[in-house]
């Protein structure tokens, strides 16, 4: 059995779950995470920031419900209001970070929304990706060179996305085999994962 986390690096509830993802990484190392980038922000939906209104509101509550930070680099572009999330771009910065460190994908994806949701770095900046390897030991030139490579397409993710029934970020699923168990969806602390996760194993 494995963990599959399906979220979208620009999903302030994907910001959300971090804390819950690392929790349930650490206390099932026996478990590894598959990460699968979705595509919350592609085609007519990658526009301004400022187009969706709903964003600040949105942020509080996840604030309140998970203690997320929300950063003052990252407030910056929400007062400028232009920035544009490009949810390809992010779900290939997450591909090339995942090719240079598989065992690592859960933590990467965890410090690539930081930089975005606390520092306010586009996730569309190959010098974001150099950033986060960078802090994490990585080979940035690797990253890098992954990052701008042809082969590195953000649409095998999405399908794999769709293949799993996944509509909505965050999801945690558990998968033995052909069995798809949901543990969790756009919130929930690690001890009801893991009651999920017991009913599953059981």
């Amino acid at each position: 059995m494995k963990l599959v986390y399906v979220f979208d690096a620009y999903c302030g509830w994907s910001h959300g779950f971090s804390g819950t993802l690392s929790e349930v990484a650490s206390r099932h190392p026996e478990l590894p995470v598959e990460v699968v980038s979705g595509g919350l922000f592609t085609g007519s939906r990658r526009v301004p920031i400022r187009e969706f209104g709903h964003v600040q509101g949105a942020n509080a509550k996840i604030a309140e419900l998970t203690g997320a930070e929300f950063g003052e680099g990252y407030e910056q572009l929400i007062a400028d209001g232009s920035f544009v999330m490009d949810s390809e771009a992010a779900a290939r910065g997450v591909a090339a970070l995942r090719q240079v460190a598989p065992d690592r994908a859960a933590e990467l994806a965890t410090a690539l929304q930081r930089v975005f949701y606390v520092d306010g770095l586009s996730l569309s900046d190959p010098a974001t990706y150099r950033t986060v390897a960078e802090t994490a030991g990585l080979d940035a030139d690797a990253v890098l060179a992954a990052f701008a490579a042809p082969g590195t397409r953000a649409d095998a993710d999405f399908r794999r996305a769709a293949a799993l029934g996944v509509t909505g970020f965050p999801t945690l699923l558990a998968v033995d085999g052909d069995s798809v168990t949901p543990l969790a969806y756009g919130h929930a602390t690690a001890d009801e994962v893991d009651v999920r996760l017991a009913a599953v194993a059981a």
